[in-house]
């Protein structure tokens, strides 16, 4: 483990991510609610979410090799710079014209492929920077950053298209990649190479190793094996909320909602950034997903804006608690030299749910709006109440198994 900090530099990356999470939720944002005004259907924005979530998931391990062989932050910085050229490619589309489904769905795919690059380099990059004591701050921090996309872009880009339109949208989230990969490079500079080994052996047997410490670890397996199943149901909400509320608002007043919203990640994210956690992670982890599908339903139950911000709130304030416990109980369980294809392996095991729900969630939605009359929007609040009930269920395993609470010793 780390013996010296270096929670500056860390602070650096973290503020290019920051930047970079909240053009990421304008062009997510934008494109969702250009889509569909196009189409009026949940099934093409979900096949959007699919295309720029499959290349995430397939290299997750070979990236994970990557960052364990080569420069993490010079990873991150290809990965961070090119990503740029997907969403380039969209905004010249929409310059020319329309852009049609088929183009979205390319320009999402291209820049979901750098992208790739990014995750398990900027997690084994939080290993080589802290100590230790410092993983939870971090973790924290880390989840204020993610949720900046459905904190801060949403109201952004909502008032942004009032005025404007998406194309708008897509300039910004262009530019914020050059602070990105800028960041990066300062940190890199500052600390050198981050090349940790001289070995020539195959991707394959780089896997195989990193499967090898995760099996050593059995806590570490139900849990990864568990997080696919509750990717399963988050991913259908992620997809289902913002049809839901488009079906009887605009889209100025889903940016505030999901502003509103995302102001539990906020607060819950600050709290574990200033204190973190200290001890009963195990039982914060399951008691925190447990509520998230309890919040989950009581998001679906309602056709009214107010209502569903509150248990918005609440379901978006529980997810920072069980992303810190889960990166908690599993960095501290795996070596140094193995953090990048561990967490290759992990991210590509723990979101197999996100692609079934990707693949079945806008169709069945569509379905059940037809099928009850009631359009589409009453169809996505079905999905999202049985998934919410789901989740609780998947969720409370957690709590029994010694060989996970091992995991915390």
């Amino acid at each position: 483990m780390s013996t010296k900090s270096s929670f500056k530099k860390f602070l650096l990356l973290w503020t290019g991510e920051l930047v970079s999470s909240i053009g990421g939720g304008l062009t997510s944002f934008g494109l969702g609610v250009y889509i569909f005004q196009k189409t009026g259907s949940a099934a093409g924005m979900a096949l959007v979410t699919l295309l720029g979530f499959l290349p995430t998931l397939c290299l997750s391990v070979p990236a994970g090799v990557l960052a364990d062989r080569y420069d993490r932050r010079m990873l991150m910085m290809i990965g961070d710079g090119c990503s740029a050229l997907g969403i380039i490619y969209i905004l010249i589309c929409m310059m020319t014209g329309e852009a049609s489904l088929a183009q979205i769905c390319i320009g999402v795919f291209v820049s979901a492929v750098f992208s790739a690059l990014l995750e398990p380099s900027f997690r084994a990059t939080i290993t080589d920077l802290l100590t230790e004591e410092e993983y939870s701050k971090a973790s924290g921090l880390v989840s204020l950053a993610g949720s900046a996309r459905y904190l801060f872009s949403p109201i952004i880009a909502g008032l942004l298209l009032s005025i404007s339109d998406v194309r708008l949208l897509l300039i910004i989230d262009i530019c914020t990649f050059f602070l990105t990969v800028i960041s990066a490079a300062i940190v890199r500079h500052e600390i050198g190479s981050s090349k940790k080994t001289e070995k020539k052996e195959s991707f394959i047997n780089d896997i195989k190793e990193g499967w090898k410490i995760l099996r050593a670890k059995k806590g570490i397996l139900i849990l990864v094996a568990v997080s696919s199943g509750i990717t399963l149901f988050m991913g259908m909400f992620q997809i289902l909320a913002e049809p839901l509320i488009l079906s009887f608002r605009d889209a100025k007043t889903l940016g505030i909602a999901e502003t509103i919203c995302a102001c539990g990640m906020l607060f819950s994210g600050l709290v574990l950034g200033i204190k973190g956690i200290k001890r009963n992670f195990v039982n914060l982890l399951g008691t925190a997903l447990i509520m998230s599908g309890l919040f989950m339903l009581g998001f679906g139950l309602f056709e009214n804006i107010i209502p569903i911000c509150i248990f918005g709130f609440l379901f978006f304030a529980t997810l920072p608690v069980s992303n810190n416990c889960l990166d908690y109980l599993i960095r501290r369980n795996i070596p140094d030299e193995a953090q990048g294809r561990a967490w290759g392996l992990i991210g590509f095991l723990s979101q197999l749910g996100y692609v079934v729900a990707y693949a079945i969630s806008g169709a069945a939605a569509d379905a059940l709006g037809r099928l009850t009359g009631k359009g589409v929007g009453r169809g996505a609040a079905i999905v999202v109440t049985a998934a919410g009930i789901m989740l609780a269920l998947t969720a409370a395993p957690i709590l029994f198994p010694k060989s996970i609470r091992r995991l915390e010793k």
